[in-house]
């Protein structure tokens, strides 16, 4: 009976616990709603157009040109990169590519997915993907590990004939994220996210200035993470309170009924 109480308590703590972590790492929120998704790409960084994760953006342009679009990514994120260009129906083969590039304009590289695509001659169009690798809180400076802030997508054609440099095209990208959670926490965090204007914001702070900086407008929906909290803590206290209770579950299967019965009071 005794044993049946204690692995009774075990599963009720065990269920209590499990509740939050489930939580935790479900997949962040994105926007669905496409109604008021851009419909023009930048064609340098600092003229990027700004879309959030979730939207499909859309531009028209012309083979050649450099088309930029700029998104947020938290910590703990893997985003997903995908374009597709829409080709004019006369065309000779063209190979397309997408670059992903960090707060610090360093380019990333994609874990996997098709970033450089050839299409065939007269195709109506190419799709290109890039998985990034996991955002994270922290990184040492000489690293070129993915960090919290607006990342950059540069969509161009890299090997065309002349004849086909000028004809229209058709551009849509979407990027969508997966939280990792705390298998990918790091310890520590930046003191800010690496959006344009960061650095001159802090710089204005510290000289009690009343100039500001132009921040970047788009941010995740529930804001930057702290940088301390995953739901690693939680999975840590659910390993503790396992280990808590195999210990009394152990004492209670080795101590015994107790006295036997055989043996007097008063021995």
């Amino acid at each position: 009976m005794r044993i049946t109480r204690v692995l009774s308590v075990a599963l009720l703590m065990l269920g209590l616990a499990v509740t939050p972590a489930v939580a935790d790492t479900s997949p962040s929120p994105s926007a669905s709603d496409d109604g008021g998704a851009p419909t023009l790409a930048g064609t340098s960084f600092r003229t990027a157009t700004e879309i959030e994760q979730g939207q499909t953006a859309t531009a028209s342009a012309s083979t050649g040109d450099y088309l930029y679009w700029s998104f947020p990514a938290d910590a703990g994120l893997r985003p997903t990169v995908r374009a597709t260009v829409k080709l004019p129906d006369t065309h000779a083969a063209e190979t397309w590519q997408i670059d992903v590039y960090d707060g610090l304009r360093r380019r990333q590289a994609c874990q996997y997915g098709a970033q450089t695509r050839t299409a065939a001659a007269n195709a109506g169009t190419v799709e290109l993907t890039c998985v990034l690798r996991t955002v994270r809180g922290w990184s040492e400076p000489w690293a070129n590990d993915p960090l919290p802030g607006t990342y950059y997508i540069r969509l161009t054609v890299v090997d065309v004939p002349t004849s086909d440099l000028g004809l229209p095209v058709g551009a849509e990208v979407r990027v969508d994220s997966k939280d990792i959670g705390g298998s990918a926490a790091v310890d520590g965090t930046l003191a800010e996210p690496l959006v344009p204007g960061a650095a001159v914001k802090s710089q204005d702070d510290a000289e009690s200035s009343s100039a500001s900086a132009v921040l970047s407008s788009i941010e995740p929906e529930d804001g930057w993470a702290s940088g301390w909290w995953s739901d690693r803590w939680v999975w840590t206290a659910i390993g503790g309170a396992l280990a808590a209770l195999a210990g009394v579950a152990g004492y209670a299967l080795t101590r015994g009924p107790g006295r036997p019965s055989r043996v007097p009071p008063g021995a």
